[in-house]
């Protein structure tokens, strides 16, 4: 079972080796053959009667061979074996499943897609196209491939294709199909795209470039400058239609072969060389543009060159960079890039954010599912032929500025300066991981710009798409609508999962403050109780010390009584008889003299203070209580004897 470090080093030597760009085909590949690297090749670049020699023990093992001179390595890392070595584990016949190709074949305003093995040729695709067309095979051209013109004997193993490959078919022999309505095939040839293939002839470079049917051939030549630093007075072109007369005329009227065309551009040296020229070959198949030609002199009339006249006018007009060389502040940066970008290609853009890649990651992943978007990272080089036009025509579209701002968070970074470009090489090895980072390390500058789809995946985030400068507009807008559909459903399920995940947390929630009440609750009735129980006791103790206090008073008066007067006493006695409120009966006998407080203090020694009870008389009835408690017992009459009664006070 191979780690993820060793799946991407396996990656990036499969990468290297076969030269396929697009990071899926590549890992599609390496899982049909379980990440057996050298199967893999084999499977791409197979050659008859092959023998892949092995490194270790000098063994040959049969089976499709790989030619390392024809596809180098890349060089060694210092520390790691990241560089391919083709080893077999045993001795092991590597047997080579069948490879499906897919072709996208356009035809004027018509898609075919075929899938058919390697094994086949390519008169069996024109077979198909016939029957899907019904154009016939003898009148057929199919054009498109790499390696130029095919015979339809040859098998498309041969041709070591990629997984996706797009064709499109001429019919020179067969005229154009009639219209009822002029106006209308007009109307939807401007709304076609014509890719031009222009070939540099001093420099014999090709140039790839998209221009909608609505361009001008004015527009068309603006760019060619913009590639070749030919002046658009001095191109010298070869290739347009004799219907091509006027530079303001769209490509749509022009005459062109769709979808595609042929031109070759050149440089007109000087005014005396372009007459000698025309006066000794024919004109018909010639096209000198004399635009703007009315502002300039030739340079070369008066001894200078006009290469070095127009190389000053250049880097007259060449702009500021879009962003500063090892600048501090990622905000700031984008902000000068913002600026330069609007000032290049007008307001019309895509709203860039300005902020780190980190701050983006935040705005597009780190928030709630319903309200994540994709992440775009536009990625520019000035020193590429294909960003003007990229920017100009793809980029600046209505549709795709609109479509950007509703569904994505879009970043830039200028990969111009190698500061920046190791910069943005250092966030993309951590943020995105080292084969991510080796794909864009491997672009060559014409492959620039380029439109990376970023899709936060849970803890990972995941590049959906890796999108080239050379596109068309639709091309553009379909792989980010096929980008928004899997994040659509990823984010559907994201969704779901955020949504259970909160019904829980709220269920959580609920019993959490169910608990919680109940414990306040809990808590408050005991604390209740707590105070009952300890203002029962505090009354408890008042009670008892009430109590202490009344049974010490008490005592005190009982001890305090003088003693009873025996019955045979001389001095005169007076016999008391006292009803308790309980109905009992206290009886003793007084001197007469004593004073009527000893008999208060008798009841209170009995537990009934004078305070709390009236002592009540019969015949008549009275409050003896309120009586002068210094008098004596004879001289309130309670003499002999007496009967009272005690009543608590209210």
């Amino acid at each position: 079972m191979t780690s993820n470090m060793d799946r991407e080093m396996i990656l990036a030597d499969f990468q290297a080796c076969t030269g396929i760009e697009n990071i899926d085909e590549a890992i599609t590949l390496l899982e049909q053959n379980n990440w057996d690297l050298v199967a893999a090749i084999n499977g791409v670049i197979p050659q008859e009667n092959g023998i892949l020699q092995s490194d270790y023990g000098g063994e040959t093992i049969s089976g499709p061979a790989f030619d390392p001179a024809s596809h180098p390595a890349p060089a060694p890392a210092p520390s790691s074996s990241s560089a391919f070595r083709p080893v077999m584990p045993s001795r092991q016949i590597v047997e080579r499943q069948p490879r499906m190709l897919d072709f996208r074949v356009e035809y004027r305003d018509r898609n075919v897609d075929v899938v058919l093995e390697d094994s086949c040729t390519v008169g069996e695709i024109k077979q198909i196209l016939e029957s899907e067309l019904q154009i016939p095979m003898s009148k057929m051209l199919l054009k498109g491939w790499k390696t130029g013109d095919v015979e339809d004997s040859t098998v498309l193993k041969s041709l070591h294709l990629p997984k996706n490959n797009s064709l499109y078919v001429l019919t020179p022999d067969l005229p154009p199909p009639s219209s009822s309505s002029h106006a209308g095939a007009l109307q939807e040839s401007l709304n076609q795209n014509f890719m031009l293939i222009i070939t540099h002839r001093e420099v014999q470079r090709e140039y790839n470039l998209n221009f909608s049917g609505s361009s001008t051939i004015q527009e068309v030549k603006g760019n060619v400058y913009d590639l070749t630093s030919i002046p658009v007075r001095h191109q010298l072109w070869e290739g347009w239609p004799t219907s091509a007369t006027d530079d303001s005329m769209c490509l749509a009227e022009s005459g062109l072969s769709y979808p595609c065309h042929r031109l070759t551009v050149g440089r007109r040296s000087s005014p005396a060389q372009t007459r000698e020229q025309s006066e000794e070959q024919s004109t018909d198949v010639h096209m000198v543009s004399d635009s703007d030609g009315d502002d300039f002199e030739d340079a070369s009339e008066f001894g200078v060159d006009d290469g070095e006249v127009f190389g000053m006018a250049s880097s007259a007009l060449r702009k500021s960079p879009m962003m500063p060389e090892n600048a501090e502040n990622e905000g700031d940066a984008l902000l000068q890039f913002t600026a330069e970008f609007s000032s290049r290609y007008g307001d019309c853009h895509p709203v860039f954010f300005i902020g780190s890649l980190e701050a983006a990651f935040q705005e597009a992943f780190y928030v709630k599912a319903r309200d994540r978007k994709l992440l775009a990272i536009y990625l520019h080089h000035d020193e590429s032929v294909l960003t003007n036009v990229f920017c100009s025509q793809m980029l600046c579209a209505e549709s795709i500025v609109s479509y950007l701002s509703q569904n994505f968070i879009t970043w830039a970074w200028d990969l111009t300066k190698d500061a920046n470009r190791a910069r943005f090489l250092t966030m993309c090895n951590r943020h995105f991981g080292s084969v991510v980072a080796q794909t864009i390390r491997t672009q060559k500058t014409d492959q620039f710009p380029l439109f990376l789809i970023i899709m936060g995946k849970r803890s990972s985030n995941e590049v959906l798409n890796v999108i080239q400068g050379n596109t068309t507009v639709d091309e553009l807008m379909m792989r980010l609508m096929a980008a928004m559909e899997i994040f659509t459903a990823q984010q559907q399920e994201d969704i779901k999962d955020e949504d259970e995940r909160e019904a829980r947390e709220n269920v959580k929630r609920e019993q959490d403050e169910a608990y919680r009440l109940s414990l306040e609750a809990d808590r408050a009735k005991r604390e209740a109780h707590e105070r009952e129980m300890a203002e029962q006791f505090r009354l408890e103790q008042i009670r008892k010390e009430q109590e202490e206090e009344r049974e010490a008073i008490r005592l005190s008066l009982e001890q305090a009584l003088p003693p009873e007067p025996k019955e045979e006493i001389a001095e005169p006695v007076s016999k008391l008889r006292i009803r308790t409120p309980s109905g009992e009966f206290l009886e003793r006998r007084f001197l007469a003299s004593n004073k009527l407080q000893i008999v208060f203090d008798f009841v209170a020694s009995k537990g009934f203070p004078w305070d709390e009870f009236e002592l009540l008389s019969t015949f008549p009835r009275r409050d003896v209580t309120q009586l002068d408690p210094n008098k004596s017992l004879l001289e309130v009459k309670l003499f002999p004897q007496e009967t009272l009664f005690l009543e608590a006070k209210e």
